[in-house]
């Protein structure tokens, strides 16, 4: 399988940052990186460039970086509240999704939320209160509250039903706690 040697002109996820020269497939380098603009062959003359272009990324990442930090801010000061229908139990006769969760944080920070980077790994289907991240970029993570309730409730019930939840949790591990030692001196 024949290589060719490649200057990167822009980040590319899973290979390298702007302005280093890899080894790639043939076929990766012609028929992805230099149709889309984000690599050049390795000649002398793009070589000679290289620095140029690594000192622009630079730049450019720690721009992306004070924007994404701002974003942050942002985003970590938001606290989202879900009505939905739920049973006795407190679970949900559906779910909140990681869709509807960036489409609120979206009308609430007046910016574009990607549902991909809201760090969600299964939905939610229970009342209370969550602390969600969305990554912004791999090294900048915000952190925000989202509270689901019932219909008719605010975040004082949301904040009642943790509250309880937590001391019910509480209990139950000491109850766990105490039958242990009681099992050990048997």
């Amino acid at each position: 399988m024949a290589r060719t040697k490649v200057l990167l002109t822009q980040d590319v996820a899973n290979l390298g940052d702007a302005g280093n020269v890899f080894s790639v497939a043939a076929g990766y380098a012609r028929n992805y990186l230099l149709p889309r603009g984000m690599a050049v062959l390795a000649t002398k003359g793009a070589l000679k460039q290289a620095d140029m272009i690594k000192q622009a990324a630079l730049r450019r990442r720690a721009q992306e970086r004070a924007h994404a930090e701002s974003q942050a801010q942002v985003i970590s000061q938001q606290r989202l509240l879900f009505t939905a229908n739920a049973g006795d139990n407190d679970r949900l006769y559906g779910s909140v999704t990681s869709q509807e969760i960036a489409e609120k944080l979206a009308a609430a920070v007046g910016f574009e939320i990607d549902r991909r980077r809201v760090l969600l790994d299964q939905p939610i289907r229970e009342l209370g209160i969550s602390a969600l991240q969305m990554r912004l970029m791999p090294e900048v993570v915000a952190t925000f509250t989202v509270g689901v309730v019932r219909e008719g409730e605010g975040w004082e019930q949301a904040e009642a039903r943790q509250a309880a939840k937590s001391a019910q949790q509480a209990a139950s591990a000491a109850a766990e706690g105490e039958e242990a030692v009681a099992q050990e001196s048997i």
